[in-house]
């Protein structure tokens, strides 16, 4: 169940920064007027609580897990969360509404495609890519690697490295002594010419 530490360093790495983007965009987001509304910054309610500091946090944990897990289910937990997290930036804003949560905020762009990439960055396309980094991470923790599995196989026998006479004729195999034994002497064989030295 050990792997090398660098096994999910890039997608652990993009999971953390992508977590923290999608987290502060709706409190940052009003310094570059790119965001949701209102048009302040830090402002705090439970609707952005729960659509946009939630699956970032789960974003950010589940990419730390990954970046820094040394141990394949442990790591495979966390790319399962930051995978959850993207699920839920993507789907997040439809589903709250079920329970009387209208969304973080009208965009703040003026134009539509400044309201589109508002709302791909902050929340459907955002989820996309780190459930697909997240998809990516788990994939490596799943497989055994080359290198891990050269430790995986069998040590040799003890005296497998020693060196056994050739044996040459027609039953070269039934021929070949076993460990320990002496060699068989010469045999004739039918058909084959028997040479004096």
């Amino acid at each position: 169940m050990r792997v090398p530490r660098t096994r999910g360093g890039f997608s652990g790495l993009l999971l953390i920064l992508l977590g923290l983007w999608g987290g502060l965009l709706p409190f940052a987001g009003p310094y570059f007027s790119f965001g949701f509304a209102p048009d302040d910054t830090w402002v705090y309610n439970t609707d952005r609580l729960q659509l946009s500091i939630a699956p970032g946090a789960a974003a950010v944990l589940g990419g730390l897990i990954v970046l820094f897990s040394a141990h394949r289910a442990f790591a495979m937990f966390g790319a399962w969360l930051a995978a959850l997290g993207g699920a839920w930036f993507a789907v997040g804003t439809s589903v709250a509404t079920l329970w009387d949560v209208p969304g973080v905020g009208a965009t703040l762009g003026t134009g539509e495609g400044q309201r589109l990439a508002e709302q791909l960055a902050g929340f459907t396309g955002l989820g996309v890519v780190i459930v697909f980094l997240a998809a990516l991470a788990l994939g490596r923790f799943a497989v055994v690697g080359v290198r891990e599995g050269a430790h995986l196989e069998e040590p040799e026998h003890q005296g497998s490295n020693t060196t056994q006479p050739l044996v040459y004729g027609r039953y070269a195999r039934e021929n070949q002594p076993g460990p320990g034994a002496p060699p068989p002497a010469d045999q004739h064989v039918a058909g084959e010419t028997r040479y004096n030295h």
